[in-house]
C-alpha cells in the first residue's frame, strides 16, 4: 500500500515516487484502483478518510451544479443519523449500494459498447469474414480430401460419383 504523508503545512508527499502530490493526484490514485494510505507525518495518524473528504468536497465545488453528488438536503440527513442515539448501519448501505450502482454502471457501458460495435456495417463485414473464412475451410477440406484419394471420386462400390 503506497503511503502519503501529510506535512503540517498541509502539503502531502508520496513516499513510493518521493515528491509532493496535490489532491487531484490523489483523486487519480483512486481512479487506478491503486490504494494509498495518508498519514500524519509527525504523528502517523491515519488521516486518509480525512483526505478522501477533502477529494469529495474539490469535486463538489467543482461540479458548479451540474454533477453534485450531495445536495444540500442529503447532507443535512447525513448529520442527522450521527446524532441518533443508535446510529443506523449507513457506511455498510451506502458501501454497498454504491457498489452495486458502479456494477450495473459498468454493464451498461459494456452493452453500449458492444451495441456500438455492431452498427449494420460492422455486422454485415463480421458475416462476411465469417462466410469466407467457411468457405475457405470447405474448399481446404475438399482439396485435402481429393489428395488423399489420389484424385479418384469412387465410393464403396466403384462407381463413380455425380
Amino acid at each position: 500500500m503506497r503511503v502519503i504523508r501529510k506535512y503540517a503545512n498541509r502539503r502531502l508527499y508520496d513516499t513510493e515516487q518521493s515528491r509532493y502530490v496535490t489532491l487531484e493526484d490523489l483523486r487519480r490514485l483512486i481512479l487506478d484502483e491503486i490504494p494509498f494510505r495518508v498519514e500524519d507525518a509527525k504523528s502517523g495518524e491515519d488521516l486518509t478518510r480525512t483526505i478522501l473528504l477533502s477529494i469529495i468536497i474539490e469535486q463538489e465545488q467543482e461540479a458548479d451544479g451540474e454533477a453534485e453528488v450531495f445536495s444540500n438536503d442529503l447532507l443535512a440527513q447525513f448529520i442527522r443519523v450521527y446524532d441518533m442515539a443508535q446510529p443506523l448501519p449507513l457506511a455498510r448501505y451506502l458501501e454497498q449500494g454504491t457498489q452495486l450502482m458502479l456494477e450495473q454502471q459498468q454493464r451498461m457501458q459494456d452493452q453500449w459498447q458492444q451495441a456500438m460495435r455492431h452498427t449494420p456495417m460492422e455486422l454485415m463485414r463480421e458475416l462476411a469474414e465469417e462466410n469466407m473464412r467457411f468457405w475457405q475451410q470447405t474448399i481446404g477440406q475438399a482439396g485435402n480430401d481429393k489428395d488423399k484419394d489420389g484424385g479418384k471420386d469412387d465410393d464403396k462400390g466403384g462407381n463413380k460419383r455425380s
